[in-house]
């Protein structure tokens, strides 16, 4: 969470080209959160999040960047499509329902540290449940000389499990039951604690004897859980759970537009629609929101707002929403140069991503500066002459292109992708507008 929002931007750089000022306005968002946190509590309470709306069309970076945030924040986050909410009263989810995500985001954070933490104490309750069954104990009245020679063996037995030596053996395990959480979030809170109830009263009428013989590789991987479960203190991780959700939450709130009613809307046939922003409001404004594991505060909450915006505007959604969201920032639609940098300077790029599915067959994939740049050209053009779909054209370009080579790729050792052939494969589909719709 302390990164500066220089390293911020640096770390996106690697996989989102251009879009700078969006990446900028992101990183000091979160540098906010930071310097927040180091103020005093009185003064913390009044700095409220400035949140963020993304305006740009499809492709050009805003889900990505909500990706790799989600990557490198240390944070709770989550990403969630506005097109999926329901206002009160229609089927669907609640509005409600991201928060008590978020807070189930955060659980999950916060109970991986602890692991990490006591990763120890997990390890040697899994070794020594492991050891005793394949080296059952000695008998109370054992003479000293028995007990030295257990000790060894024990020590040998600790070893030969620790190096994987015995991962195939068999042993019997009882294995304790594991209570399932119920993590239905568009579930009320109250009605979620029901459904629990009824599963551990279930769960103990339906004792069946629970022993089972595994291998020592499969009762590895089930101790550990048991373990967690017995050593960790899940009221502390919820607690803990939810106050970082509610100080450092960050919700990254998709497809905002699909929400939004254009003027141009005959007779508003979509109540919904408003209804969900209405829901929304109070959400972003700050209020109190019940989970089974607490209430939670939204005030503090980062909601980075995102939408292409093709049918609307940003003051088709209503006023108060609007509001919330004082800081605009449009991304920029891809050039044909921006394309090429796509496919060469990101980390993992496409093209990276063909030639090491391709090496799994024992062939290498090489690709000419001259082909790459035609492929940018041509996805560029696509997107001019049809519905502009940003670098998602990329990946039905380069399908296009190398369909035939990936189909045959156990008749080559290596293969050269040329310009000549990428204009092959796509020069007519590209200038035919019609089959560039459908194929394109």
């Amino acid at each position: 969470m302390n990164l500066t929002p220089k390293e911020i931007v640096e770390y996106l750089d690697k996989y989102v080209i251009s879009q700078h000022n969006a990446k900028k306005t992101i990183a000091l968002a979160l540098r906010t959160r930071y310097r927040r946190m180091q103020l005093s509590p009185e003064l913390q309470k009044d700095i409220t999040p400035k949140n963020i709306l993304m305006i740009g069309s499809t492709g050009v970076g805003k889900t990505e960047i909500s990706r790799r945030l989600a990557g490198m924040m240390k944070v709770p986050f989550i990403k969630v499509e506005a097109s999926k909410y329901t206002e009160v009263g229609f089927v669907g989810r609640d509005v409600e329902s991201m928060i008590r995500d978020l807070v189930v985001a955060s659980i999950s954070i916060v109970k991986a540290e602890k692991e990490e933490e006591n990763r120890e104490k997990i390890e040697n309750y899994v070794l020594n449940k492991i050891v005793e069954k394949l080296l059952p104990p000695l008998p109370s009245g054992a003479s000293e000389s028995k007990k030295d020679d257990y000790q060894r063996l024990l020590e040998v037995m600790e070893q030969r499990v620790l190096s994987g030596e015995m991962d195939d053996k068999i042993i019997e395990l009882e294995i304790e039951k594991i209570h399932i959480e119920f993590n239905d979030t568009n579930l009320p809170p109250e009605m979620a604690k029901v459904q629990e109830s009824f599963s551990k009263v279930f769960s103990q009428m339906n004792r069946e004897d629970n022993k089972k013989e595994l291998s020592v590789r499969d009762a590895k991987s089930i101790l550990k859980s048991e373990a967690s479960t017995k050593l960790l203190d899940t009221a502390n991780i919820n607690a803990e759970a939810l106050k970082r959700a509610e100080n450092g939450g960050i919700i990254f709130l998709d497809e905002i537009d699909k929400i939004a009613i254009s003027e141009k809307s005959q007779g508003r046939n979509d109540p919904s629609k408003e209804g969900v922003q209405r829901d929304l409001l109070p959400i972003v404004e700050g209020s109190s929101v019940s989970t089974k594991y607490g209430v939670i505060n939204t005030d503090h909450i980062l909601f980075i707002a995102a939408g292409a915006f093709h049918l609307c505007k940003p003051s088709d959604l209503i006023p108060e929403l609007q509001g919330r969201f004082p800081l605009r920032v449009e991304l920029e639609s891809l050039t044909e140069e921006t394309l090429y940098k796509i496919l060469t300077q990101t980390k993992n790029s496409l093209l990276h991503q063909y030639e090491a599915l391709l090496s799994t067959e024992g062939m290498k994939l090489i690709f000419e500066d001259a082909a790459v740049r035609a492929i940018a050209k041509l996805a560029h053009r696509t997107n001019e002459i049809t519905e502009d779909i940003g670098a998602r054209r990329l990946h039905t370009v380069l399908e296009r292109v190398l369909e035939d080579i990936s189909f045959n790729a156990d008749e080559y050792k290596e293969f050269i992708v040329t310009e000549k052939l990428v204009h092959e494969k796509l020069d007519t589909v590209v200038e035919d507008n019609d089959l560039s719709r459908y194929i394109l």
